[in-house]
Order: C-alpha cells, then structure tokens, then sequence
C-alpha cells in the first residue's frame, strides 16, 4: 500500500471503525482484529472513530487491505440492500466450521480473515492460488 497521507489516514482509520462497528464487532475485538500493537486498549477505538489514524503498521495495513477487500465483496453480493453484509457476517456458515464469519476472523485472526474474503471473492481466491498451490503474479 502506498504511503498515505495523514488526512487520508485519518479517514481510512474512520471508515474501517465504522465498517466494523457496522458489523457489530467489539471494541476489544476490533483492536485484535486489526492486529493493533500489543498494550492498545479497546478505549483507544473512541479516539480512531475521531481524529486518530491507525499505527502505520505492516500487519495492520496488510489486514485493512483484507477488510476493505471483504467489504467490496459484499457490497458486490447484495449491491441493493447495504444491511446485508452485516447480516452475513453475523450469519453461522458452515464453510467456517459452523460459526458466523466475523467469529471465524476474530478467532483464527489472518488466517481467518483471508478464508472470508477468499469465500466472498473469487478474483483474490483466483489471484492467491493457482492451479499449482502457488501464488499467482500480480
């Protein structure tokens, strides 16, 4: 991800908060979702909803990427009902063992949240695994 500047930090930070608190997630599950730093408390999420920017951070942008891939996804699934994603997320699906989406990501982390956004969008399930098992080039 390029280098952004501090505005559009801010504003990047506020529509991921507001995504997941669209979604419903905890402010402590919030803050283990997006791999903040160790020590960030769920109270420091009513200063990202505000004027704050997330940590410029490899393992936090590497996951706001995957989020905002999510979020395309399911804008593109239900393009004329924008509840729809939150209430898949909060859905049980049997392709996450049985829980809902959002409790596979909060629960399996990373690995959580690439086999949602692999689920919603097969243009990155294509681009991450070819027919080999290997990555396929940008």
């Amino acid at each position: 991800m390029e280098k952004l500047s501090l505005e559009d930090r801010v504003a990047l930070t506020g529509a991921i908060v507001g995504l997941l608190d669209s979604w419903g997630v905890s402010a402590a599950d919030q803050v283990a979702l997006l791999a903040l730093p160790e020590g960030t408390r769920p109270g420091a999420m009513r200063q990202f909803r505000k004027s704050t920017p997330f940590p410029e951070d490899a393992r936090v942008m590497e996951r706001i990427g995957h989020l905002i891939g999510i979020a395309d996804a399911l804008r593109t699934s239900y393009p004329h009902n924008a509840h729809m994603g939150s209430i898949w997320m909060n859905r049980v699906n049997h392709r996450f063992d049985n829980r809902t989406p959002l409790a596979a990501m909060i629960a399996d982390g990373l690995r959580g949240i690439i086999a949602v956004r692999t689920h919603l969008d097969c243009a990155y399930d294509w681009h991450i695994s070819g027919s080999d098992g290997s990555a396929r080039p940008s």
